[in-house]
């Protein structure tokens, strides 16, 4: 991303969030009531837009792949924090946290939520949180990164997060904007982190492997990322992803047949996943 400027692909997702809240039929995937608030006047408009899109088969799933990863990601932290588990997680980190409003409606006051972000991305969400009326809780932290002056390690323990405490990695929308190198290096560090701890995170699969169909909806996807300034660099098969999380036990991955049957069964509306292309993945030390 450019040097000042905040993420338009964090933008888009956040419009696709606050869409699923107001024009999706009930019940919602995602529930988040901080959603369209958080865009303000500003983004008005573009969320109004996404209302002529509901029809578009590409765009309705993607926003339903979307809402079924941050609703993942919620749940695999429901689970985490239970007292019934040995080593129950106390700190969620979000890695690129972009417009996600999980930290100022977060339930579990025990929790510290730690959002990890470009310093453009955090300076432009904390303007719009200003401007809605959204106050930070006590147990957020703020961790601006700029990858070419410090590490996620340094900026992690500058801020006070510790790895001996279980901590749950919510990577999401991250992974495919990546080199190989800084996502083995990213494993790393979370696999320092204490016994109990885990993440979530979602990638893509490589062309060659999709549908010739798919592979067109790729091009696409990957031409509109690229000139937006974040263009697309890593994929994966599943074998190659569990491969990099051989450090990892209980991994769980899954496709759209998977997502489809445990957030969009029996649904009155279009609202479902498509193509073969995104996975959704947690795992745990």
């Amino acid at each position: 991303m450019h040097e000042a400027m905040p993420s338009r692909t964090a933008l888009r997702v956040a419009l696709r969030r606050a869409a699923h809240q107001l024009y999706d039929a009930p019940p919602r995937v995602l529930d988040d009531p901080l959603a369209v608030t958080i865009l303000g006047r500003e983004y008005a408009s573009e969320v109004q837009r996404t209302r002529f899109k509901l029809g578009k088969p590409h765009s309705v799933a993607l926003r339903a792949f979307l809402v079924a990863r941050s609703r993942y990601a919620e749940d695999q932290l429901a689970f985490a924090v239970s007292p019934e588990r040995l080593q129950p997680v106390v700190q969620y980190v979000l890695l690129g946290a972009g417009l996600d409003t999980f930290g100022y409606r977060n339930p579990y006051p025990q929790v510290e939520v730690v959002e990890v972000d470009h310093p453009a991305t955090q300076a432009w969400k904390q303007t719009l949180l200003a401007e809605a009326g959204i106050e930070a809780p006590v147990n957020l932290t703020y961790v601006p990164v700029d990858f070419e002056h410090r590490t996620l390690a340094e900026a992690l323990e500058e801020a006070g997060i510790s790895r001996r405490r279980p901590t749950l990695f919510a990577w999401l929308g991250v992974v495919p904007y990546l080199t190989h190198e800084a996502f083995a290096a990213t494993l790393d560090l979370i696999a320092s982190f204490a016994g109990g701890s885990g993440v979530v995170l979602d990638y893509s699969q490589p062309r060659e492997v999709l549908p010739h169909f798919e592979q067109l909806a790729h091009d696409s996807l990957a031409a509109r990322v690229r000139q937006a300034g974040e263009p697309f660099q890593l994929f994966l098969t599943p074998e190659q992803a569990r491969a990099a999380l051989h450090r990892f036990s209980a991994i769980e991955d899954l496709g759209t047949a998977e997502l489809n049957a445990r957030y969009f069964r029996d649904r009155d509306d279009l609202l479902a996943a498509q193509g073969t292309a995104a996975r959704l993945l947690s795992a745990w030390l």
